[in-house]
């Protein structure tokens, strides 16, 4: 949990630290009388801060966060799965040779100096191995399904930000037309002028919810691959440490 909260901060101060300049640079262009700069060719980076800041701080402040604590929780999923990945075939095999060696004891030391899910579930089942190979293939079952819980932690919270993105963006659309035809209530015309705003306002926030979600949904696709592949490695494993032990047992 302290890894999401360290991730959070620093992507906060990094995507926050660029809004208040990206405002700061929009005050100052507007206090400039030279005419100069409109006809100047933006970089891709100004094109957006002068975007984000057309789109209103309400609703984009809001897009921003969900796309910060997005990519934090991807962020540190990523992390901890690219830890718990291991090398299934080498410690099934540094396994059965502790097993051969050393018995149940050297197998143990094995799991304990190894890192990641499977290794925890070796243990667990090694642990119970002086209760039968019935009770230690219970244990390695049991185990798994928490590991595999460690594995989806959060990750639901990462779907929720994708589906709220795109949400929050039609909402700053639904808002921005209200603006709009309240324009054009108050001048008694319909004229191009009066609703550009309003109409523009809708679009924007609209398009930042949608390039969230689209971002957001990138790493989740990443992430669900990435644990199917690490709980596909564990369930092969518990399968060839169930066999190691009933041979051993013979």
């Amino acid at each position: 949990m302290k890894r999401v909260f360290t991730i959070l901060a620093i992507t906060g101060l990094l995507l926050f630290g660029a809004a208040p300049q990206a405002y700061a640079q929009e005050d100052a262009a507007n206090t400039e009388e030279v005419a100069i700069d409109a006809a100047e060719t933006k970089t891709f980076h100004q094109e957006l801060k002068q975007r984000f800041i057309e789109g209103g701080p309400f609703f984009m402040g809001i897009v921003l966060v969900t796309l910060i604590l997005g990519l934090a929780i991807a962020i540190e999923r990523i992390i901890y799965l690219n830890m718990a990945t291991t090398n299934t075939k080498k410690l099934v095999s540094a396994v059965d040779d502790a097993l051969s060696s050393g018995g149940v004891e050297a197998a143990k030391e094995v799991c304990r100096n190894t890192k990641g899910p499977v290794a925890s579930i070796f243990y667990q089942g090694l642990d119970r191995m002086d209760e039968g190979v019935d009770a230690a293939e219970k244990a390695v079952v049991g185990y798994g399904g928490v590991q595999m819980g460690l594995l989806e932690k959060n990750i639901s919270w990462l779907s929720l930000f994708i589906a709220l993105a795109p949400m929050l963006g039609f909402m700053g659309t639904v808002i921005g037309m209200i603006s709009a035809f309240d324009s054009i209530q108050a001048a008694g015309d319909i004229s191009p002028t009066v609703v550009a705003g309003g109409i523009k306002v809708a679009l924007l926030t609209t398009v930042f919810g949608l390039v969230v979600a689209i971002i957001l949904q990138v790493f989740y696709n990443y992430i669900i691959s990435k644990v199917d592949s690490i709980v596909n490695g564990m369930e092969d494993a518990s399968i060839s440490l169930v066999d190691l032990l009933v041979r051993y047992k013979k």
